[in-house]
């Protein structure tokens, strides 16, 4: 592998992983609203395992070319991100913040796994950034074949990736643990956040049908 397009590739891949978004917001709500936030972000890199190994099986680029596939999948996630910050704003009002809250339990640690899995494993986005950027930082001529190659960026980015979401949850919960008020706000703020993401890739699938159909009529 060519050291100068990899190290181009971690400063890509960190700045991706330093901007919040959803995976933010969920790795801020885990850490303030469980006792443990480390299944949340195991869930999150779980979900990009799952596009690195897309990728390197050379799946992901398939899917993406089918007619309509990346539109559903589009849809099926904004579904999800929708559900997933309006069940955080039914429980914001409510949350205690504690380290002792009851969803420490190994049934709702699995629940958080999976549903930080789901979050970055069905977003378009997290596609997308393996099908166009990943490519470009992987080198014909290397000794590597390409899919190793693919394979070692994409786990890089699930390393970088948790240890960033693993220093937001730590710091949302040594900040604001001790402030319920502002706990309470940023819960708020997560869950509108996912609520929001969820309606512009709604909105970027529907918003072209509707015009077709209003322009046929």
């Amino acid at each position: 592998m060519d050291p100068q397009l990899f190290f181009a590739f971690v400063l890509v891949a960190a700045a991706l992983a330093c901007t919040p978004g959803v995976d933010w917001a969920y790795s801020i709500a885990a850490g303030l609203r469980q006792r443990s936030f480390v299944p949340a972000v195991a869930g999150l890199c779980g979900g990009y395992v799952v596009h690195t190994v897309l990728m390197a099986a050379g799946l992901a680029a398939l899917l993406s070319g089918l007619p309509g596939v990346l539109g559903w999948l589009t849809v099926a996630g904004a579904a999800y991100l929708l559900w997933l910050g309006i069940s955080t704003l039914r429980s914001w009002r409510g949350a205690s913040f504690s380290a002792a809250d009851s969803v420490g339990k190994p049934a709702n640690q699995i629940r958080t796994f999976l549903q930080g899995m789901g979050t970055s494993g069905i977003n378009p986005k997290g596609l997308l950034f393996f099908v166009a950027l990943v490519p470009q930082f992987v080198s014909p001529e290397a000794a590597l074949p390409v899919p190793v190659q693919s394979g070692l960026l994409g786990l890089t980015f699930v390393l970088l990736a948790g240890t960033v979401y693993t220093c937001v949850a730590l710091l949302a919960r040594k900040l604001l643990q001790s402030r319920p008020g502002a706990a309470r706000a940023v819960t708020l703020a997560s869950g509108i956040i996912m609520i929001a993401l969820g309606t512009v890739l709604l909105s970027e699938q529907l918003v072209p049908v509707i015009m077709g159909v209003t322009g046929q009529a």
